[in-house]
């Protein structure tokens, strides 16, 4: 894992592989490697860069005083972005991740224009419209970060438990094969006092504004660059009609359905997502007709 210092703090990231510039963005209680058997099917024709940001798992607290704010978060990407001088860069998000991708397609809600360095994005099963917090998972989780943080560390010790941690409330509706992973990234925050702090503000400040996606979704039309949606055909956490309307809603898109999988696609069927990414970035167009967005499975 590289490093790299930003305004908030330290951002640990992977970069691998050279090509075609992908950037791949994590949700809550997650971090880099939800991304790293699709990196794996991409990166040796793309370049491939996943930073770990501060949503829960990540491994280097932020400053105290930083702005958590899931504005403030894709703030933080746009500046990752810059710092690294990225350019034609193709942005993913998965879960929340999604949600920080479609602030900065738009821009939301500053009223900035979408970040310049934005050639395509691809959003798999995420955050959308009035879906945040989303499902159980996402409501237990806000409520949960209305306790002080060393409550919030005692709560959330039954993680430690795979029973626990396959509860719908928990991971259980997001993700079929992933328990590994999710064990993984629920230590920094089982163990670290600093992180608890930095995922109880990035909690309360989601909180204070559940309206954000849908007050987003307002200017997704004028998103005038290829967009694929992949989306899980059963999910329970991502309604799969959020995926048919966000296709809907942006100019130049594709539309995947994935079978056998929840919302953490990533880990249910990475080399499926890998080669839907891959056909996306290959083409000059996210649709193959004006008459509307493909679907295919």
């Amino acid at each position: 894992m590289k490093q790299l210092e930003l305004s908030a703090g330290t951002i640990e990231y992977q970069d691998t592989g050279t090509g075609p510039t992908l950037v791949f963005l994590h949700g809550l209680l997650a971090d880099a490697s939800l991304w790293d058997d699709v990196i794996t099917g991409l990166s040796p024709a793309c370049r491939c860069l996943a930073p770990t940001l501060p949503l829960g798992a990540h491994r280097v607290a932020m400053r105290p005083d930083a702005d958590l704010s899931l504005p403030a978060i894709a703030r933080l990407v746009a500046e990752f972005l810059d710092r690294l001088d990225l350019h034609d860069v193709t942005l993913i998000g998965n879960d929340t991740g999604g949600a920080l991708v479609q602030l900065l397609m738009t821009g939301a809600p500053s009223g900035s224009p979408p970040s310049p360095r934005l050639a395509r994005v691809v959003l798999a099963s995420c955050d959308a419209f009035d879906n945040f917090p989303p499902g159980l998972t996402g409501k237990t989780l806000f409520l949960a970060g209305r306790l002080p943080a060393p409550m919030f560390g005692l709560f959330m010790q039954q993680m430690r438990l795979r029973p626990a941690r396959r509860l719908p409330v928990a991971f259980g509706w997001l993700t079929k094969r992933g328990d590994a992973a999710t064990a993984r990234w629920m230590r920094p925050v089982l163990t670290r006092p600093d992180i608890r702090r930095d995922t109880v503000k990035v909690l309360r400040a989601a909180a204070a504004d559940t309206g954000l996606l849908t007050k987003t979704a307002a200017g997704l039309t004028g998103f005038r660059h290829p967009a694929l949606i992949v989306w899980a055909a059963r999910d329970r956490v991502m309604p799969p009609e959020h995926g048919r309307r966000l296709a809907q809603l942006l100019p130049d898109s594709r539309l995947v359905v994935v079978d056998d999988s929840y919302t953490l696609i990533p880990l249910d069927q990475p080399a499926r997502l890998a080669q839907a990414i891959r056909d996306f970035t290959a083409s000059p167009s996210a649709s193959p007709s004006p008459a509307g967005p493909a679907v295919s499975r």
